[in-house]
């Protein structure tokens, strides 16, 4: 039996349209963002659930500026990839806009699927649970979270991407996994 070639999804942006992306070639700056834009605004409004579109817009934009802003001082021999290097900007816009003001929970259900009405209606609970139990996390204990859980990034990427140490980063983690358990229990149990 012949093999199937598969494809492989490209997670990131080439070297040559990094290059050109610095240089100022709008072509190229626009590749950058659509490779991105999806991550960041998965991140983004996943950590300020129930700020609104506009505002998740808002710093998903913010987070773009930034990344062109500082894009020729991204260190391509280092340790963090371009991804991880741009959920970092994110990541702290969105703490930013967090500490300005904790957010009023106003869980999205529409994006609950097919199946039975009863069906639906827990999995909206579920949903709606989930998303209440991460917008009472700090924003730190937050991001960790949706850093790892969200978008695969090993822990010594998150140290990297919010400054803090390997040990902060388990410390975080372990603390969010443990409100989010007990918050759920909360409501399987209530």
């Amino acid at each position: 039996m012949l093999g199937v070639a598969r494809t492989v999804p490209v997670t990131e942006l080439d070297e040559g349209t990094l290059r050109r992306a610095v240089a100022g070639e709008d072509a190229a700056a626009r590749e950058l963002v659509v490779m991105y834009q999806a991550r960041v605004f998965a991140l983004v409004s996943r950590m300020l659930a129930g700020r609104g579109r506009a505002t998740v817009e808002d710093v998903a934009q913010e987070t773009f500026l930034h990344v062109f802003r500082q894009l020729a001082k991204f260190d391509r021999d280092g340790v963090a990839r371009l991804s991880t290097w741009i959920l970092t900007i994110a990541a702290r816009r969105a703490i930013d806009e967090l500490r300005r003001q904790r957010p009023a929970l106003v869980p999205e259900v529409e994006r609950v699927g097919e199946g039975r009405a009863d069906d639906r209606a827990l999995r909206r609970e579920l949903v709606g649970a989930i998303e209440a139990a991460l917008a009472d996390l700090s924003p730190e204990l937050r991001a960790a979270f949706l850093l790892r859980e969200y978008h695969g990034l090993e822990y010594a990427e998150i140290a990297r991407s919010l400054g803090i140490d390997l040990g902060t980063v388990k410390s975080r983690l372990s603390r969010a996994r443990a409100a989010l358990r007990l918050t759920l229990a909360e409501v399987r149990n209530g």
